[in-house]
């Protein structure tokens, strides 16, 4: 069997999941192949399912399983106490975190090491050479960023900056001050009530023609169809990537981490994992931004040049 040469990491999850839903999750990814976990609330400050210190008790768990662990922030702090919550997540001493925004990198920057999340919006690499000189020990790629600016950045990325690019998930397109679940329900923001545990998924919505367009996830804006490059796995090992990043979702996830392992170690062909993979999911998937194309489209890896041609 060959030795990976991308880890394999699991974002937060972005859904309102019941408590005991958030339990069984972790503790399933806990004997599960991945690598590295990031953990905590990062779409809306008001979801409330789990506190801090139950935040801080599944990151033991996953740490005493051999898991690399790193707190998450929020990407929009909208009162004096999401800002508070911020501060005490950075400035904890014990575990790597995620800076989501422009005031947890403020926080973190020449105080301590940190991962440079994907909402910071990172587009050359004279940002790459700030944030590592500032402490980042791994950026996260845009997901709109396709992987010939990628290439560019890979031949200039400071040296021992890890590159994590997400590989599979729904793309998180926008946030909101506004609250599209709440709207949905013609509810306000302030009394919500809490209607996204209803919606494990997001709610889809579709155009006139009835096709899946988007996914409504509170504040959150993400792709109907699910971004994949499994079967473009070659392009991350050519492109000299540290960790492919895979979105949770409610159901059949531990199958997709599975298939993820098997082309990353090279027991299963990315072309022939990608018919599987499909199986497993309720909506079509896509990679058109990898391939610098719109991001709903789907590009047959086969049809394009390889990545190592452009890097």
């Amino acid at each position: 069997m060959t030795t990976p040469t991308v880890r394999l990491s699991v974002a937060p999850i972005p859904y309102y999941w019941p408590r005991q839903t958030v339990f069984a999750f972790y503790e399933r990814l806990a004997h599960s192949p991945v690598d590295i976990v990031y953990l905590g609330e990062v779409v809306c400050s008001r979801r409330h399912e789990l506190r801090a210190s139950d935040w801080l008790d599944v990151a033991t768990l996953l740490r005493d399983a051999g898991k690399e662990v790193v707190l998450s922030t929020l990407v929009v702090l909208e009162h004096a106490a999401d800002v508070a919550a911020m501060r005490r997540t950075v400035q904890q001493p014990e575990w790597l975190v995620e800076a989501n925004d422009l005031g947890a990198l403020g926080c973190a920057a020449g105080r301590r090491p940190f991962v440079a999340g994907a909402h910071l919006n990172v587009y050359n690499e004279a940002t790459l050479q700030r944030l590592h000189a500032w402490g980042a020990v791994r950026w996260v790629v845009s997901p709109e960023m396709g992987r010939t600016a990628l290439a560019h950045l890979q031949r200039h990325r400071p040296a021992g900056l890890q590159t994590e690019v997400l590989a599979f998930g729904r793309l998180p397109l926008a946030f909101s001050a506004r609250c599209f679940t709440a709207r949905h329900h013609d509810l306000p923001k302030d009394d919500c009530q809490f209607r996204c545990i209803e919606h494990p998924q997001g709610l889809t919505v579709r155009t006139r023609e009835a096709d899946e367009f988007l996914v409504i996830n509170g504040i959150q804006t993400q792709s109907a169809a699910v971004h994949n490059l499994l079967d473009a796995w070659p392009d991350l090992e050519a492109l000299r990537i540290d960790v492919a990043r895979l979105t949770p979702m409610p159901q059949r996830f531990d199958a997709c981490v599975e298939l993820f392992d098997a082309v990353r170690r090279h027991t299963l062909e990315p072309a022939k994992a990608r018919p599987a993979l499909l199986a497993l999911l309720d909506s079509a998937d896509c990679n058109g931004y990898w391939f610098d194309q719109a991001g709903l489209q789907r590009i047959e890896p086969a049809h394009v040049e390889p990545a190592h041609a452009i890097a």
